[in-house]
């Protein structure tokens, strides 16, 4: 099964991972990152050269073949983190990988929320200038945050091509996001 996601955060892998073991697809920057490459790398990640289209198509049939063996991958095709007020577009290359296996794919809507007043939280965004380092240090000052993890229905790419299908999941993780439990729609602004 392919697990697709929005992303807001590196906490985003914990949260998943707390929910589902699944392996993740990721650029190949994080490979390099102290400590925290290295524990991607054993949990399995799949690299990708995002300026290489050669090496794109090499992790694509990678992740066909995981697929095909039963693995869970997760990825998040926004293809950078954001703020959490809204779903970024999805790039749909990797979504090709569910359609050459014919493997479905499980929607995921992530929210991060203070615990306190229900509203979303901003705290572990990790986004623009912002470091790995930095966005640590917030998550780690931040008191009572709480991820809500919401899964859609399972699907198969009924006949869409990938970029269908990612718009398709596209809206249906961005209404995951306004329906689910402490996020208020009035609060997105």
């Amino acid at each position: 099964m392919l697990v697709v996601s929005n992303h807001i955060s590196w906490v985003d892998i914990l949260a998943l991972h707390a929910v589902c073991h699944c392996r993740f697809v990721s650029k190949a920057d994080v490979a390099r990152w102290p400590l925290l490459g290295t524990m991607a790398s054993g949990a399995g990640t799949l690299y990708v050269k995002r300026d290489s289209r050669r090496d794109a198509m090499h992790v694509l049939h990678r992740m066909a073949q995981a697929l095909r063996d039963g693995d869970i991958l997760a990825i998040f095709p926004e293809g950078t983190t954001a703020d959490g007020s809204a779903v970024l577009p999805f790039h749909s290359s990797l979504i090709q990988a569910a359609i050459t296996a014919d493997a479905p794919v499980q929607p995921v809507a992530l929210n991060i929320i203070d615990g306190r007043s229900g509203r979303p939280s901003r705290a572990v965004s990790y986004m623009g200038d912002d470091s790995l380092l930095g966005s640590l240090w917030r998550t780690l000052r931040a008191r009572q945050l709480c991820v809500v993890v919401t899964f859609g229905t399972p699907q198969l790419n009924g006949g869409r091509d990938r970029r269908a299908w990612a718009r398709d999941l596209h809206r249906d993780i961005a209404e995951m996001r306004q329906s689910s439990p402490g996020v208020f729609a009035s609060s997105a602004s």
